[in-house]
């Protein structure tokens, strides 16, 4: 008897007893996921404990300003972060007597706050010493124009990473203090700014990431399943599975950062959140899609869910196995925070997949057809499903495959064309964020009254013996304001502290140290001291740490990409059993991927004016966009090579892209809506990956998916699964 059509429970008395064993197992394993969600919920809402965001710990042991930092230790005894406490009058006045006493008062405070204390490693200048011999003694340094003071603070680098007992960071709370102390005197405005302002602020940001974040992607995706689905019901189950998926994903990564195996930032935070929901999210509406297509065929929900796990699950299993080996492919990184996204992003991936094959089939069959209700697929109603708007695209595919892959070449071209506008070289702390920053705004004061590179100094260590040489390169060379050899004393005329033969110079350069002209300053000081015979001189401070994330993240791309192209090659082989085919996906989705760059570039550009792009911007694009994009071309081919062994290449095409292109373009929607979420978050870097990713996803989508690879594939008919005994066989001709 057919499997379609299976005995009655009048003539089977043995189904009952079946349907009861089914439910059990079913229920079982929504009773452990369950179980598990409740043990990996409080691990997950600490995850924001772990984050480390200081550029500094995202460096590899062998980059120059990682040795630069690590040899001046030793001169300061100290591991300083500076925030930097700037004022300046409230009416835009010079400073007076008046105003220097309540700085002074101010400074005694953050002294006297034992909170404040405990992180740090010493106020730079000490209060009550005069700076210059029979000068007057100021709590803080003035500016030449006489208009703003500043003060150096020093938290204590090694405690960036320690937690207050309500899961803070105690670097923002030392911050939040200080504000607090500062805010005080009306007649005085005070920002806190520098490197340690700039990360507590980044704390900030990254702090409220699980709630407003996960509210609104919970909220944007169950809005498009209620569209999809078009039931009270359904819909939810698709949430709860991203919901368990990412609880378990966050526990884990949570366990990995706590014990060091890998450094976790905010915006892996961000993109782990917005990747589980969007991915699981498709294979949810993948597998469901199927399931529901085979309800029609079969009597028994668990029949129908054996075939569709049978038939969507090997492209899920492809489609995931291919996005984590992509992102694993991050490990070739030097940047840690890089290389940590990958695993990071992985282990998301590989929760959304085991709930999804698990978790969600079981309620499925636990609920049968009622969960789809209003519309209820019935046994052996045989809907048409290659009709409607689907069934229209595949036809005119069918009718005109050359002109159309021909004209979605060309529309991606003309995309492609706006790549040499992009401008991701980088982007000063100052454009980066989308929203005011009281850390933005003291960076701004600082730069109108001080040397841009005041607070943030380039640190130049050598040996003793040519250090004389080594400073007067450095004096001259282009950039640099000032240089001089640390003393470890404020004692005018002090000699150069030396430990183990070694000297440092302490340079301020007259550019922001988060400038590409910083950088390029850097680039030109390193060439001076480098050249000078047995100086054995190495450059460091905040300007070269950025420079060296800089080259870091041109050698990642460089270096990654290729590796990642390789790699999806291989799965595609596998998968699909030939070579030209996967050939043919990868060149598709490589163009959908230029084509995205140029569209960012314009919209970066002329609509949302940012000042630019983070130079590891078109890394992060191309590993979502290639390792997600080529999932839709994954789900389209796996079923166009199920039919092709049935009905021929080219009917298989029409018919693969006619019951499939509902399910992929809602499952493209979904993703490209999650990741544009990212943009609620106030960082540009964030919203350009959002965009990036949701524009590529919709391209690959409603372009690539749905028109040129189809045509591509219908025009070169068996020939495409060269060399297997498809492209040999003879096929139905139509």
């Amino acid at each position: 008897m057919p499997e379609s059509a299976p005995l009655s429970e009048a003539t089977n008395p043995a189904k009952p007893r079946r349907r009861g064993r089914v439910a059990a197992g079913a229920l079982v394993v929504v009773v452990a996921w369950l179980a598990i969600g409740g043990v990996t919920g409080p691990l997950s809402g600490k995850i924001s404990q772990a984050q480390k965001n200081d550029n500094a710990s995202f460096l590899p042991p062998k980059a120059e300003s990682t040795r630069v930092d690590a040899e001046q230790k030793a001169f300061s005894g100290q591991n300083a972060f500076p925030y930097i406490v700037v004022w300046t009058r409230t009416d835009g006045a010079n400073l007076g007597a008046t105003d220097f006493a309540a700085i002074g008062t101010q400074v005694a405070a953050i002294q006297a706050d034992q909170r404040i204390a405990s992180y740090l490693t010493g106020l730079v200048p000490t209060p009550g010493v005069a700076l210059v011999p029979g000068g007057p003694v100021l709590p803080a340094i003035p500016s030449q124009d006489g208009k703003a003071a500043e003060l150096l603070v020093n938290f204590d680098s090694t405690k960036i990473s320690a937690t207050l007992p309500d899961g803070s960071s105690p670097l923002k709370a030392v911050a939040d203090d200080i504000r607090a102390i500062v805010a005080k005197d009306l007649s005085l405005t005070a920002h806190v700014t520098g490197p340690g302002g700039i990360v507590a602020d980044l704390f900030g940001v990254f702090g409220g990431i699980d709630t407003k974040l996960l509210l609104v992607t919970v909220l944007v995706v169950a809005l498009i399943l209620i569209v999809v689905y078009r039931s009270p019901f359904l819909w939810f189950l698709p949430l709860l599975g991203a919901g368990l998926s990412l609880t378990s994903a966050q526990a884990v990564v949570y366990l990995l950062a706590k014990n060091n195996v890998l450094t976790l930032d905010g915006q892996s935070q961000g993109i782990l959140t917005v990747l589980v929901f969007g991915a699981g999210t498709d294979y949810a509406l993948l597998l469901i899609s199927r399931y529901r297509e085979e309800l029609h065929l079969h009597a028994r929900p668990i029949d129908a869910m054996r075939v569709a796990l049978r038939g969507a699950g090997e492209a899920i299993i492809a489609s995931a196995g291919t996005v984590v080996l992509g992102l694993l492919c991050l490990l070739f990184s030097e940047l840690n925070n890089n290389k940590s996204l990958g695993p990071v992003a992985a282990v998301g991936i590989v929760c959304a997949l085991l709930v999804m094959l698990t978790f969600l089939p079981a309620v499925l069959v636990l609920f049968g057809r009622r969960l789809f209700w209003p519309f209820v697929p019935r046994f052996d109603s045989h809907p048409k499903l290659e009709a409607g708007l689907w069934g229209k695209v595949a036809a005119l595919v069918g009718r005109k495959p050359r002109k159309i892959w021909l004209g979605a070449t060309v529309v991606l071209l003309v995309l492609v064309a706006g790549l040499f506008q992009l401008k991701a070289a980088g982007v000063t702390s100052a454009d980066t964020f989308t929203t005011k920053q009281d850390s933005i705004t003291g960076l701004k004061v600082l730069d109108a009254h001080f040397p841009a590179g005041t607070g943030t100094p380039t640190e130049i260590v050598t040996n003793s013996a040519t250090g004389d040489a080594v400073l007067a390169a450095t004096k001259a060379s282009p950039g640099v304001a000032t240089a001089a050899y640390y003393t470890g004393t404020q004692e005018p005329g002090a000699a150069p502290k030396v430990v183990n033969g070694r000297v440092e110079i302490i340079a301020t350069l007259n550019y922001a140290a988060d400038s590409k002209a910083a950088r390029d300053a850097v680039v030109t000081l390193r060439t001076a001291v480098h050249a000078i015979p047995n100086a054995a001189a190495i450059v460091g401070g905040n300007a070269a740490i950025n420079l060296d994330v800089a080259t870091a993240a041109t050698h990642d791309r460089n270096l990654i990409i290729p590796i990642v192209l390789a790699v999806i090659f291989l799965i595609l082989a596998l998968l699909l059993r030939a070579l030209l085919a996967p050939l043919l996906l990868i060149v598709t989705v490589v163009l959908s991927y230029l084509a995205t760059l140029g569209a960012c570039a314009f919209a970066f550009n002329h609509l949302f004016h940012f000042a630019g792009a983070d130079t590891s911007f078109p890394l992060f694009a191309f590993i979502f966009l290639v390792a997600l994009g080529i999932d839709y071309n994954i789900f389209l081919m796996t079923r166009v090579r199920e039919e092709t062994k049935k009905i021929g290449t080219r009917a298989g095409t029409r018919k693969a892209l006619a019951v499939t292109g509902g399910v992929i373009t809602s499952a493209g929607v979904v993703l490209a809506a999650t990741f544009s979420v990212l943009g609620v978050l106030p960082l540009i870097f964030l919203a350009e990956v959002g965009f990036a990713v949701a524009f590529g996803v919709l391209l690959d989508t409603l372009v690539v998916r749905s028109f040129l690879v189809p045509a591509l594939v219908h025009d070169i008919g068996p020939r495409v699964w060269w060399p297997s005994k498809l492209a040999k066989e003879a096929q139905p001709q139509d």
